[in-house]
């Protein structure tokens, strides 16, 4: 991608989306734009989409590689750097009950999603992008799947309208169930895990967790924010699983039939791991408590959140209005039947196992 010969508009391409990145985080600091828990990423990708649907076929077509070295390359450094926001500590701190629900809800998500995507007769790509964006962290577990899948660009960006829609939704209708007494069924410490295992992005958990905990008196932010970490740390296993099921799956093209299909070992996702150890030895080196408080942290993050930026802006410059009535509404009614799942399983799920502890 960047060739000698290519360098120059590969450059260009890059410095567009750098450029839109950066309105992006401009955006994401407006207080409506806060209120709505609405991150660089989600701006993003609005503003890239925005980009797809009017300037886009009047810039040079030169530029697209610098966009898809965004949408590739940064995406799995992006990933890599997403580790530094995570600690082994978190795990320990939460205890075996949120391990266990975070795991059942991230299986039977992704699998129920891969059974209705077939009900529904959608593509197994859109079907797998949207179920994994729901299952795990929303826009950045899309973002981690793409690599992987290998799907066309306007599905990953049809996936991550479908986590901004839900997870808002829930972001404002938890905190409803909460004070209206329908999760009266549930201790303080089980609402934490319910909501950190089954709502969609960090930024929702945290909106969500603090709505109804403004001071974490009752414990109920902080936990459900830990529970959340945890299930974004299942982000890397699945993602190895997925590579290896997708490989067995997929048949040779016809220029090679003769060799077998090669099993896509996503390598970012244990850079990703290797991260989180490191982050957890350097708490351990420094004695800090919160992750925030490792010494560069806070700019490591803020890079990292640049770069996720720069690759969804990059994956919403790939999506146009055309494209998203080629797919039509399944995709939102999968995500819908998915909502009610993580809604009403998550909560009879957490119910059970937690009392069991």
């Amino acid at each position: 991608m960047l060739e000698k010969g290519n360098r120059a508009n590969t450059l260009h391409g890059i410095l567009l989306i750098t450029l839109f990145s950066f309105a992006a985080f401009y955006i994401a600091e407006i207080n409506v734009v806060k209120k709505l828990s609405f991150s660089p990423l989600i701006v993003g990708i609005i503003l890239g989409m925005l980009y797809a649907n009017s300037l886009r076929n009047r810039l040079p077509w030169r530029w697209v590689p610098g966009i898809k070295f965004c949408s590739k390359r940064i995406l799995r450094w992006g990933i890599i750097l997403y580790g530094f926001r995570l600690t082994l500590t978190q795990v320990v701190a939460v205890g075996l009950p949120a391990i266990i629900v975070d795991t059942i809800i991230v299986a039977g998500t992704i699998f129920l999603g891969i059974w209705l995507g077939r009900v529904l007769k959608i593509d197994k790509e859109t079907a797998l992008m949207t179920s994994t964006g729901s299952a795990i962290c929303g826009a950045a577990a899309v973002l981690g799947a793409e690599p992987v899948v290998k799907c066309e660009s306007h599905k990953t960006a049809i996936a991550v309208s479908t986590v901004v829609v839900f997870g808002t939704l829930s972001m404002f209708l938890y905190p409803v169930m909460y004070r209206s007494g329908l999760l009266s069924g549930l201790t303080d410490t089980q609402v934490a895990i319910y909501t950190g295992s089954t709502l969609h992005e960090v930024a929702h958990v945290a909106g969500a967790g603090n709505a109804m905990d403004p001071t974490d008196a009752l414990g109920i932010a902080g936990t459900a924010t830990i529970t959340k970490m945890i299930r974004v740390m299942l982000l890397a296993p699945v993602l190895v699983i997925m590579g290896i099921a997708l490989s067995k799956s997929r048949k040779p093209t016809d220029k090679n039939k003769e060799k077998k299909s090669r099993i896509t070992i996503p390598w970012f996702a244990f850079g990703f791991i290797g991260v989180i150890c490191l982050n957890s030895l350097l708490q351990y080196i420094f004695g800090v408590e919160s992750v925030k408080d490792i010494p560069l942290n806070a700019t490591i993050e803020y890079i990292d959140t640049f770069m996720l930026t720069m690759a969804m802006t990059a994956l919403g410059t790939e999506t146009s209005i055309e494209k998203f009535k080629k797919v039509g509404a399944k995709p939102f009614l999968l995500a819908g039947l998915i909502y009610i799942w993580l809604l009403v399983g998550g909560y009879l799920i957490t119910k059970y196992l937690c009392g069991l502890f």
